[in-house]
Formats: structure tokens, C-alpha cells, sequence
């Protein structure tokens, strides 16, 4: 006799068939997302199809000629896979598709990002691009089509790269040749072993996406600044026990795994979702004590509303009454494409530094960055929200300058940035949100009296505004220092890098 197979580590919560009841509500759930948008058209499924046959294609080509150019034969192969929630069959209008290229050992990774990168700025239909070689999982980003992909790279120690490979086994991973390629063919191999360990997929998709669209809808679906990414939220979890799938495999090829038993850094996660794949990793590795505090409150209110509201948006701006506001901003929209996504996957940083700060209890950055109101002004430039609560002191004053300079130090650091590169912090009340926000984002609410705070950002009048230089430093932003920097920048004719960081100050 076949034993019944063994899904995850822990017995499930009931093997009883659905009851009438149950497939009225799942179909009942199943309408209201196709009413929200949330399935695509046949004809957008067909445009994604497209889409990956004209990546397949430039990508097979790319390493074709390569071959020849370094006189090597060119029929080695090359191929792409899909992962993500494209793969997972989860996927909505306007979402992105998550690609793995796989090449042979002819094919360095310098190659993927220098001559594959300018081959896609050069074909048509291709906009938005840029390359992110600093992440920690390297990635290229672009539009095809209006279809936003975002593209990573794996080298296998093989001399040719059949059609029918299989990527499940981990030995695989003897033939990989670095860990960033380690990381990028594990994003392919973690969405492959979720679905095999589903029991009913389709049961699965439709809790997904409804999981999906909720979360989104709260403000909570973005790793990137600390909340839980699309693997996280489609494995959950039951904290403080690390979540599994499965029984973490024994497979000694060298590789770190998560274990805070010998890995000490293991120990400060705060909510560990481990990848079902080999080598397991903590996917919500980026979770603060704040955005934790977020989602679990999100989890709880959600488990009380009716479900007839389950899926209404929060109004993150009427949540507070004291806002942070970063603005970033540069001289050219492909500047701004870089220094954008810079900043982006910085915040965290900085949202960290905050959770420190006695005097807050907790600060809570929008998932959402905005453009400026104004449609007159400047386009490359954007704005995120950090929602503040404070600790209940009457007349409290905060002096903010340290956190924002330890940030903008970080940032400076670990980022290539160019002239014209800027990034400003500001202080607000949700009165003065208008000047930054359209009218329909903000909260309709009668004015309230606002608690009595002072945040010192700088020892200027008024003390509310920081731009961050190249070096890292944080400078005033009055007009009368903007006259005194142009004034010595005559007076001394050196490089503006030079003079911004003897003028900034300590």
C-alpha cells in the first residue's frame, strides 16, 4: 500500500472534503476578485506570452554571438525560466514577470551586465531599463512591451545548457558558480518546490491571490522596505516558530544556511519564513520590529472585518498626525530610474535607526512612493511617507539630525551617486500634506488639534528641511546657504564634490 504523501511538517488542520458551504463561499470569493481586476484578459496573458518569446529569443541570440565572438561553438544552448508569481500562476494585471537566464560557462556574469544590458537598451519596445548589480540578488529591470520584467542571472559549469535541464535536484548547485548565481537559480527552484508541495494547486491560487490583493491593500506587500514579499506571504507562517515547508535538507555543498544555532545574526530575525529549497534562507529576512508591528495589527483587524470590507483600502495618511517626508530627485529620468531604486532598497536602513529613537514608538513608511503635485514641476523627482508615532510627552522636542545623517551616510556608501543627485528630508503635519499629495489620496477628515512635538532636523530657521550630498553629508537647504555655497564656489573654483564636503555640516 502507498502511503498518502506527506505535505510540510506539522499535520494539517483537517483532512474533511469541503462542505457545500465552503465551495459557496469560495465561489463567492473567486467573483469578487474577477470584479476587482485581479484575473487578467486573454489578450494581456497573450501579451505576456509574446513578451517572453521575444526575451527567449534575444536572450538565445545574445549568447550565440557571444560564442562566436569568443570563437567558441555557438550551439551551447541558453534559456530562460519564469518564477515568481508569474510561475505560481498567481499573477495580476500590471504585475511584473521574474525571469532567470541561464548560460553556460562560456558566459561571464560582467557579460550579462555589460553587452546583454546595452543589447536591451537597443531594442525597440524596451524602456525603463537599468541594472541593480549591488542587490543582493543582481538584477535587470526594464519594460518590454509596457510588461515589466525584472531579470536575473545564473552560470552553470556546463558546456552547453540542454533544453529539458532539471533545476529541482540541488546538486545543481555543484555546478553553479558563484552564490549570487546561487541566489538568482534558487528564486526559480523555491517557486518549483512550492508548487510540488501543494496538494491542490488551484485551492492554493485562489487563496493566494486573495492573500495577495489584501495584504497590497494594506500597505504590507513589499520586502524591499521590510514588509513581507510575494515566497513570505505564500508560505505565512506561525510566529515566534520559524515557518517550514519542509524538513530543512542535509546537503553539504559548502553553502550558509539559516540556523541560529551556529549562525548568531540567524537569531535576531524576527519573523523567519525559511525557503523550502536548499540552501534555506530567512525570505522575510527584512522585517523590522515596526513593520512587523504593521502586518500582526493588519492580521488582527483583518480577522474582525466583515468580509464584505475585507478588501478595502487603509488610508495610511489619516493613520497619523506626524509624517517624515523623503524626496529624492535628479537631473534626468534615467538618473532618476538609478537613484530611485537606490533610496528604495535603503529605507529600511533608515526606518531602523528610527525604531531606536526613544522617543518614537513606532515610525511606519508608506509601501507606495509618489510624484510631485505639481505637474509643473520638476518630473524626476519622488517622495515616500514615514508615518510617526511618538511617545506621549507633552512639548517634546526631537532632534532628528543624527538619524537622518546616519542614512544619508549609508546611502552615500553603498550607491553610485552622480551630480545632480539629491535627497531631502522633511518634517510635516497632516495639515500640510496638500502640498505634497493630491487631494485624492488624502484623508477626508475634519482638522484635529495636533499634539505638541518639535522635530529639529537641522540647526537652521525653519528647522525642517536636509539634503544629502554625494559624500554623504546632510546640508542646510535655506536660500541664504545656497547663496553662501555659490558665493564660495567662486571664491575657490574646486570640484563641486570637494566643496560640499568641506561645507557641510557636522
Amino acid at each position: 500500500m502507498i502511503p498518502d504523501p506527506c505535505y510540510g511538517v506539522t499535520g494539517p488542520i483537517s483532512c474533511a472534503h469541503p462542505s457545500p458551504g465552503d465551495r459557496e463561499l469560495t465561489e463567492k470569493l473567486d467573483l469578487e476578485l474577477k470584479k476587482m481586476g485581479v484575473y487578467e484578459e486573454e489578450e494581456d496573458l497573450r501579451r505576456r506570452m509574446e513578451v517572453l518569446d521575444t526575451m527567449n529569443t534575444l536572450f538565445k541570440k545574445w549568447v550565440r554571438d557571444l560564442c562566436i565572438g569568443k570563437n567558441m561553438p555557438y550551439a551551447v544552448g541558453g534559456q530562460i525560466r519564469t518564477f515568481g508569481s508569474y510561475r505560481l500562476g498567481v499573477h495580476s494585471r500590471g504585475s511584473d514577470i521574474d525571469v532567470l537566464c541561464i548560460a553556460p560557462r562560456i558566459v561571464e556574469r560582467s557579460d550579462f551586465f555589460t553587452s546583454f544590458f546595452e543589447l536591451l537598451k537597443q531594442t525597440p519596445g524596451v524602456t525603463d531599463i537599468r541594472k541593480i548589480e549591488e542587490a543582493f540578488v543582481p538584477v535587470i529591470k526594464f519594460k518590454l512591451q509596457g510588461i515589466e520584467l525584472d531579470v536575473t542571472f545564473a552560470r552553470l559549469a556546463f558546456e552547453e545548457i540542454p533544453d529539458d535541464i532539471d533545476l529541482s535536484d540541488a546538486n545543481i548547485l555543484k555546478y553553479v558558480c558563484c552564490l549570487k548565481c546561487v541566489r538568482s537559480i534558487n528564486g526559480y527552484r523555491e517557486t518549483d518546490e512550492i508548487l510540488r508541495l501543494v496538494p491542490n494547486i488551484e485551492s492554493f491560487r485562489l487563496a493566494l491571490r486573495a492573500i495577495r490583493l489584501w495584504a497590497k491593500r494594506q500597505g504590507i506587500y513589499f520586502k524591499v522596505l521590510g514588509f513581507l514579499g510575494g515566497v513570505s506571504w505564500s508560505m505565512l507562517w506561525d510566529w515566534p516558530q520559524p515557518v517550514l515547508l519542509k524538513a530543512q535538507e542535509d546537503i553539504n555543498l559548502g553553502f550558509p544556511v539559516w540556523d541560529p544555532r551556529v549562525n548568531a545574526a540567524d537569531c535576531y530575525h524576527l519573523m523567519p519564513i525559511i525557503d523550502p529549497i536548499y540552501p534555506q534562507q530567512n525570505s522575510a529576512y527584512s522585517v523590522s520590529r515596526s513593520t512587523r508591528t504593521v502586518m500582526t495589527k493588519a492580521l488582527k483587524e483583518g480577522l474582525e472585518i466583515a468580509k464584505d470590507h475585507l478588501f478595502e483600502p487603509i488610508n495610511f495618511f489619516a493613520k497619523y498626525k506626524h509624517f517624515i517626508v523623503m524626496i529624492v530627485s535628479s537631473l534626468t529620468p534615467e538618473d532618476q530610474l538609478e537613484w530611485h531604486g537606490m533610496v528604495e532598497s535603503k529605507i529600511r536602513h533608515l526606518i531602523a535607526t528610527l525604531e531606536r529613537n526613544e522617543h518614537i514608538e513606532l515610525p511606519h513608511v508608506n509601501m507606495y512612493s509618489y510624484p510631485p503635485p505639481d505637474k509643473n514641476k520638476e518630473k524626476t523627482c519622488s517622495m515616500w511617507f514615514i508615518g510617526l508615532e511618538f511617545a506621549k510627552v507633552e512639548n517634546l522636542n526631537i532632534d532628528l539630525r543624527y538619524d537622518i545623517q546616519q542614512f544619508s551616510r549609508h546611502v552615500s556608501r553603498s550607491s553610485r551617486m552622480r551630480d545632480g543627485m539629491r535627497m531631502e528630508a522633511k518634517y510635516v503635519k497632516r495639515r500640510q500634506l496638500t502640498d505634497y499629495l493630491p487631494d485624492l489620496v488624502l484623508p477626508k477628515t475634519n482638522a484635529s488639534r495636533m499634539d505638541s512635538f518639535q522635530l529639529i532636523f537641522l540647526p537652521t530657521n525653519p528647522p525642517s528641511q536636509a539634503t544629502i550630498t554625494p559624500n554623504g553629508d546632510v546640508q542646510p537647504s535655506s536660500p541664504r546657504h545656497r547663496r553662501k555655497r555659490r558665493r564660495n564656489r567662486r571664491g575657490r573654483g574646486g570640484s563641486r564634490h570637494r566643496e560640499t564636503a568641506e561645507e557641510a555640516p557636522s
